[in-house]
């Protein structure tokens, strides 16, 4: 009975974790565009990148130190929470917006909130082990949770009909308040042993820059930071993109412009699903083939975009988001399970630290970044819809070529013979 009050404790609380990023992640930049900041989508989004540089080692050393770490993830949801209303009522103010101003609150709000993923899980892990359950089959279905509340509240922002509104910052301020009480109740969590705690070196990964020294791992590296360059294209673009076609009539009422949000949210769906593929993929094909079918996984996500429309074309946009969990899943857990096979236990911990920042740090942002300016060039240069709507296209091939070229590279140059069975 205790196991199962905590797993359903533990479930709810990875549900409202990820429903307070789904609100926004992937319709924000709809409502920036509308806002008259569309060619500053991407700022946004490399900020998420930058900010999980370092936030989320801080907030693990000082809950490793002093605040047991499920209060931790309380006060970092109160205060994202908190911001992110502080951002939802400024552009409710009347006034103009300033871009300063509304960069300054979102970039706050999600300093916070990225260390909540972490803390989360550290949460999850001390509850589970402190109940004595087996970490390996107790946490994978509490954590698929996570991703049923994200796929939630995008459908639920879309609905509400707020996805192009700033409505969606106050949904998820209202979920990260409600997850911050909640976090208080949960298990404590007792802060370790004094000399026992992370310092910042380890916290941060930089332990494990010595796998440089290695060839393959040196490369795997590169590439995880080539690959992460994809990670938040679409979050910050599909969006956008898509309900650019509601300038014409014959796309107007469409399924997809009208609901955007519930059409990308089969991209999260695939993501659920497809980690039940890994396993078998794994087996089957081996740690490096299953991480080259991710890269051209991502081919076909941006080149698909760029081919289809919400009329006719929409089964190609189906089949967009059906491939991203391929994409997505079959490179993040096969590389966490390389970094895992391939470094020493002393360092382990800083492998994947390392393993993150090279993907959802440095390439994200980078990314962000990148793709920003793709889409300045091709895209917010016209005004004429048809001649944006063809600059769309050209940037989703543009995308889709440089992820090509990537697992070209990866095919080429990255030698790996070894098979997770051997593990």
């Amino acid at each position: 009975m205790q196991t199962s009050h905590i797993k359903l404790r533990l479930t709810v609380m990875n549900f409202l974790q990820f429903a307070v990023w789904g609100a926004y992640l992937t319709s924000m930049g709809r409502y920036l565009a509308s806002a008259g900041f569309a060619e500053h989508i991407g700022s946004f989004y490399a900020m998420q990148g930058i900010v999980s540089l370092f936030m989320p080692a801080l907030m693990g050393i000082v809950a490793d130190r002093w605040v047991p770490a499920q209060r931790l993830l309380g006060i970092c949801h109160l205060l994202a929470g908190g911001l992110m209303f502080g951002l939802y009522f400024y552009t409710q103010s009347g006034s103009t917006l300033d871009y300063g101003t509304l960069f300054a609150l979102y970039t706050l709000s999600v300093a916070f909130y990225m260390p909540t993923l972490a803390l989360s899980n550290s949460v999850a892990y001390t509850s589970l082990e402190q109940a004595g359950m087996d970490l390996v089959k107790s946490f994978p279905p509490i954590r698929v949770f996570g991703t049923v509340g994200f796929i939630c509240t995008m459908i639920s922002v879309s609905l509400l009909g707020v996805e192009s509104t700033s409505g969606q910052f106050a949904v998820s301020a209202t979920l990260g308040l409600i997850q911050a009480l909640y976090s208080w109740t949960l298990p404590h969590c007792p802060t370790a042993p004094k000399g026992e705690s992370k310092g910042l070196v380890e916290a941060l990964g930089l332990r494990a820059f010595v796998l440089f020294r290695q060839r393959k791992m040196a490369l795997f590296f590169i590439f995880s930071m080539l690959l992460g360059v994809s990670l938040q294209i679409t979050n910050g673009f599909a969006n956008p993109f898509i309900n650019t076609f509601g300038e014409i009539p014959a796309y107007a009422e469409t399924f997809g412009v009208k609901y955007a949000n519930i059409l990308i949210s089969l991209s999260q769906l695939s993501e659920t699903l497809c980690i039940l593929l890994i396993p078998f993929a794994l087996r089957r094909l081996g740690i490096k083939n299953v991480m080259l079918i991710a890269m051209v996984a991502w081919v076909l996500r941006f080149a698909l975009l760029g081919l289809g429309d919400p009329g006719s074309g929409v089964w190609l946009f189906l089949l967009s988001m059906i491939v991203y969990g391929v994409a997505f899943d079959f490179f993040n857990v096969s590389g966490s399970l390389f970094v895992d096979k391939e470094t020493d236990p002393s360092i382990r911990s800083s492998a994947q630290g390392l393993f993150m920042i090279m993907t959802n740090g440095i390439g994200a942002t980078l990314g962000s970044l990148g793709a920003q300016a793709v889409v300045n060039h091709y895209v917010y240069s016209e005004h004429d819809v048809h001649a944006m709507l063809a600059g769309w296209s050209v940037s989703w091939y543009i995308f889709a070529a440089y992820a090509a070229v990537v697992a070209l590279l990866f095919a080429l140059l990255f030698r790996y013979k070894g098979d997770v069975a051997e593990a």
